[in-house]
């Protein structure tokens, strides 16, 4: 029998990708917190808001471009893949082409030397008719 600390239960988690919408929203907290809590004089913490803006600046600029680079690998990584996808494609059809091609080729090949066979049949044929009512006028 089960006691109630061994039920089980189910952990959810959400990966929210912590993108550059949630650095600068915690930058933003913490500067807002710095300014709260800081015993500096106005210069100062303004002076300290630039530097943490600039810093603030750069890390964003260093993300977009991450971003824009790993975006990059990614398009390249689907055009290769397309690309030889559809030369194996066009090489398929392309086969395909040249077996349709040939297949007909035998074919005619084959429906010739059947009607050689059958105008060769009916030749022996009309001759078999023909001896055959000439013996039959004899």
């Amino acid at each position: 029998m089960r006691d109630n600390d061994d039920v089980p239960y189910i952990v959810i988690e959400r990966d929210s990708g912590g993108g550059v919408g949630s650095f600068l929203i915690g930058a933003m907290v913490g500067a807002g917190l710095a300014l709260l809590f800081a015993p500096k004089t106005g210069e100062e913490t303004q002076e300290e808001l630039k530097e943490q803006a600039r810093k603030l600046r750069i890390a964003a600029e260093e993300r977009v471009r991450d971003a824009q680079r790993q975006l990059e690998e990614r398009l390249d990584d689907a055009r290769d893949g397309a690309s030889s996808r559809y030369d194996e494609v066009r090489e398929a059809v392309s086969a395909g082409r040249d077996a349709a091609v040939s297949a007909r080729s035998e074919l005619e090949e084959k429906l010739e030397q059947s009607k050689a066979a059958y105008r060769a049949g009916v030749s022996a044929a009309r001759e078999t008719v023909t001896a055959g009512a000439e013996e039959a006028e004899d």
